[in-house]
């Protein structure tokens, strides 16, 4: 990874814990830490939330940044950490610092009445346009050695997703547990008139397992001594992404392609996952 860690500070109880998040990540990768703050008003999918523009505007950024460089210090006391206040609005500024970053993190809700919408609408359209890896903390484990789960699809196989999710795994002391979703078209399945095992989803069942193991091989071998488990789980990728993200110390998904027919380069999988 290279550049520094980025994370976004508008003072509310999310953002802090996404600045204790960037600090140990920024520690573990032996980057400097860089903390924003956006003055403007959040203009997301024509939302406009006034909550980002308080009275005392300067005055309340200071505060906010300030104290979001203390709880870095306090995390992480030997890092690099520096913080800048920007007249621009919250997504605007991610976006552009995420040029330069290795990585931008961003708390999953923010403050306002309408945060809650869009993904917390600013971690959402930031995890849509960013053009470095980007974290939305959802929740700040302690756990350390907690897994990392990367999510593998067909259109989203890129050795540098299985690569980032090692290299994740190996600075925590962890393991990967690579998840695959595959369903069985409704005209395949078993009948409840029959009541029989449907031969078709056991074979595709077994498909996506080798397709996995074969995706998953290379990587392997190019991150000797990191543990490995995947799993081929049927359903919807959104599902069982969410659901094998509970216990996980980290959930990896890859990005489309700015062209492909999906919602913005998160996709649509992505959106479900942080909804």
């Amino acid at each position: 990874m290279d550049g520094p860690v980025i994370v976004g500070a508008d003072g509310s109880a999310e953002a802090m814990n996404a600045v204790e998040w960037a600090a140990l990540e920024a520690d573990r990768w032996a980057l400097p830490l860089h903390i924003v703050h956006a003055l403007r008003h959040a203009h997301v999918g024509g939302i406009q939330t006034a909550e980002w523009l308080p009275p005392g505007p300067v005055g309340d950024a200071r505060r906010i940044v300030a104290q979001a460089e203390e709880r870095a210090r306090e995390v992480c006391p030997g890092l690099t950490v520096r913080a800048g206040i920007f007249d621009e609005a919250p997504v605007e500024c991610l976006v552009s610092a995420s040029d330069s970053a290795g990585l931008v993190v961003v708390g999953g809700r923010g403050h306002g009445a309408t945060a809650g919408l869009l993904l917390g609408s600013v971690s959402g359209a930031v995890a849509a346009r960013a053009k470095c890896p980007i974290t939305v903390v959802r929740r700040h484990r302690q756990d350390g050695q907690a897994w990392i789960v990367v999510g593998l699809g067909h259109s989203t196989a890129s050795p540098q997703v299985l690569d980032y999710a090692f290299d994740e795994a190996r600075r925590r002391d962890s393991g990967v547990a690579v998840v695959h979703a595959w369903i069985c078209p409704r005209n395949e399945s078993a009948t409840a008139h029959t009541g029989q095992y449907d031969e078709a989803r056991d074979a595709r069942r077994r498909r996506a397992q080798q397709w996995l193991d074969e995706s998953v091989a290379e990587a392997v071998g190019r991150h000797e001594g990191v543990p490995v488990r995947s799993y081929a789980v049927e359903g919807l990728a959104g599902d069982v992404l969410t659901e094998a993200s509970r216990e996980a110390g980290l959930l990896v998904i890859g990005g489309h392609s700015r062209h492909a027919q999906t919602v913005g380069q998160l996709g649509n999988v992505g959106h479900r996952v942080l909804g």
